[in-house]
């Protein structure tokens, strides 16, 4: 599509990329197929082709001829748009810059600003959040129905092994996960340790997705410099990569070389740590060795795997964790519209909970339908979201195979 920069922003850093990704778009409307608030609204300025026509509208200085920032905090950022896209728009990176325009042109009222600083303001704190979680987690009796379906229980981290190896990698803490399910990690390293691998937490904190996906984009470059500067005398010290067990963060973190690009002090420091990022399920399918068999439990446990958008849209991985669960002698049942969002979507659950509440609904019906004893999923946010309604339980798919593979063990 054809469109003009306002003068007020022809020298923008932003200007160039900007342009070229809405000129890529052929408004087809392909991507209107895919997207989950598109299919459940059914308002052209709720799927990605009207999206793009307001944000080109925003960046070219008229006044949009719907408004902006309602249908742009309405987006999930899930990015099924890009994988169905014929003419690779990048809508995500599209959305974060006029996402931020938007918030400079007409800032919010006084009440939605203080609701998203304060969600800024814990969430992307590990001790904050995790204070607060245990206190919910107390007086959960005392609170009304609606609010304990919100609070997970407590779980506890379980062994994490200690014998060295000579290989080593760092994995991702991030700021919610430690809190909600230290157990991942845990599994994460006994199933590596198995491996011969050594798996140790890197010194980061939140990742920054958090603030860039609100917006508040200064506030997201500064917590990815503190994360690089954190773990990079790990990285120094020799550790082959940075395993993530948060698909989400895992998306953001690949993207740090981007985000820091025009950054002099980081860019190269951000190249790196984007390069050496991998989902567990990445070296989980590079590293297990092809004599570890494991002994299908009889009858074989029937699985859903709900596979989240920043792992199959952001980090283009579908198909991975399958493999290996069924490599590892689960039954993988067949999930409806695959690639549709839950809802979760980092605070989307919080900031538009009625939308999200109607995903999930269709996600779970998806996912249970064939009535699997579990469902699975590759992010704490899809975990967390999915296992306050399900009625089955959910978990991690890391967890499921260190419970295969200690039963291969065991027995």
């Amino acid at each position: 599509m054809e469109f003009e920069l306002a003068e007020r922003y022809k020298g923008a850093a932003w200007g160039g990329e900007a342009s070229a990704i809405l000129r890529a778009c052929v408004q087809c409307g392909n991507c209107e197929a895919t997207c989950p608030t598109f299919r459940l609204v059914k308002d052209p300025w709720d799927g990605p082709r009207g999206r793009v026509v307001l944000i080109s509208q925003v960046m070219a200085g008229v006044e949009p001829a719907a408004d902006a920032r309602h249908h742009l905090d309405r987006c999930l950022t899930c990015r099924a748009c890009e994988t169905t896209c014929p003419e690779g728009v990048r809508f995500g990176r599209l959305l974060d810059i006029g996402r931020e325009l938007v918030e400079q042109r007409w800032p919010r009222p006084l009440a939605e600003r203080l609701i998203r600083r304060g969600l800024r303001m814990v969430l992307p704190h590990r001790q904050r959040f995790t204070a607060l979680l245990r206190l919910g987690q107390a007086a959960r009796r005392f609170l009304p129905a609606a609010w304990r379906t919100k609070i997970p229980d407590r779980r506890t981290g379980g062994a994490w092994p200690t014998p060295a190896h000579r290989r080593t990698m760092l994995v991702w803490q991030g700021c919610v996960q430690p809190g909600v399910a230290p157990d991942i990690n845990a599994a994460a390293a006994r199933v590596l340790d198995r491996f011969g691998i050594r798996l140790i937490p890197a010194k980061g904190g939140c990742c920054g997705a958090i603030s860039h996906h609100m917006a508040a984009v200064e506030e997201a470059r500064e917590l990815m410099r503190r994360n690089i500067d954190a773990c990079w005398a790990q990285i120094e010290a020799g550790a082959e990569a940075i395993v993530m067990t948060a698909s989400g963060c895992g998306a953001h973190l690949r993207d740090y070389g981007h985000l820091l690009r025009d950054d002099p002090a980081y860019h190269d420091k951000a190249a790196r740590v984007a390069a050496m990022t991998l989902d567990i399920a990445e070296v989980v399918a590079r590293e297990w060795p092809s004599q570890l068999v494991v002994q299908p439990a009889d009858p074989p446990r029937r699985i859903a795997f709900q596979s989240p958008c920043s792992l199959q849209h952001g980090q283009r991985l579908n198909g991975v964790v399958e493999r290996l669960l069924k490599r590892a002698e689960f039954r993988l049942i067949p999930v409806d519209y695959p690639f549709m969002c839950c809802g979760s979507a980092g605070t989307y659950s919080l900031l538009q909970p009625a939308l999200a509440e109607s995903l999930r609904e269709q996600k779970l019906h998806t996912l249970t339908r064939s009535r699997p004893t579990m469902i699975a999923t590759a992010n704490i946010g899809c975990l967390m979201h999915l296992a306050a309604a399900s009625p089955v339980p959910v978990g991690h798919w890391i967890e499921l195979l260190d419970d295969a593979l200690s039963a291969r063990r065991d027995g």
